[in-house]
């Protein structure tokens, strides 16, 4: 279910493990404190389902990330470099953000 350029959908976006279970750590924390799924969900920017099947997979100790069943060391490196690249994207579009409104405050 890839997204095609022009197709009218979002792009499909992926979750660090870290990001994950900072979400269910998070959700659980709020959840006690009286706050919706729903509040919490939009909050994080994912779906409500997606929180739940985090959740889920966390208490059962399933692995949410990490090296794919089957999965070749060749094919893991070029998983890896990908997943590299999109960070590189994401740091260096941080820095510019950062600068921008560095800029912006003075």
């Amino acid at each position: 279910m890839r997204s095609k350029p022009g197709d009218g959908r979002p792009a499909r976006r992926a979750f660090s493990a870290e990001f994950k279970a900072e979400a269910v750590r998070m959700m659980r924390e709020r959840r006690t404190s009286g706050m919706s799924l729903a509040q919490i969900s939009r909050e994080l920017e994912v779906r409500p389902e997606q929180l739940r099947l985090w959740a889920r997979l966390q208490a059962e100790g399933t692995p949410t990330d990490g090296p794919v069943p089957g999965e070749t060391l060749e094919q893991e490196n070029r998983r890896l470099r990908r997943e590299l690249a999109t960070l590189k994207q994401e740091q260096a579009f941080v820095k510019k953000v950062a600068a921008y409104f560095a800029k912006e405050s003075r």
